[in-house]
């Protein structure tokens, strides 16, 4: 088990990974995909486990259903206890990333899923991600 400073959220069973340091839009990206209709796994800090080579992400249990939302504060939310892997976003500030990248992963354990550097505010934030969560093969 490790614990990552990142946000999980599931959307379609598949569960997304969003890191990036404070301020940089993780609580407010999953806020508006939890609108979209993903739930919930956990908000500032993630447990990240190898199951039999899959990545799953826990909610640590003093946080659970814990939602930071800037300006208003911790909102109690419903949740999911956890969710396996399937793509990582590392937010990032738009003139940072390229426009055409080479395909990255995140591993660990030696086991890999699609890592993107990510824009959190952008317009099409959520559209983004279920176009990529629809290219990404079931486990």
């Amino acid at each position: 088990m490790t614990l990552y400073h990142a946000s999980c959220v599931e959307l379609g069973g598949k569960g997304i990974l969003i890191e990036g340091p404070s301020g940089s839009g993780k609580s407010d990206l999953s806020l508006r995909l939890i609108d979209a209709g993903a739930k919930l796994v956990s908000d500032d800090y993630v447990d990240i486990r190898n199951e039999n080579g899959t990545l799953v992400g826990y909610g640590p249990p003093n946080i659970e259903g814990m939602l930071e939302i800037r300006g208003i504060g911790l909102l109690k939310t419903d949740y999911i206890k956890s969710s396996p892997l399937y793509l990582t976003l590392e937010l990032t500030p738009r003139d940072e990333i390229e426009r055409l990248p080479e395909a990255d992963f995140f591993e660990m354990d030696d086991v890999k899923i699609p890592y993107y550097k990510f824009d959190a505010f952008s317009v099409s934030a959520i559209a983004k991600i279920t176009m990529l969560l629809n290219t990404i093969a079931d486990k």
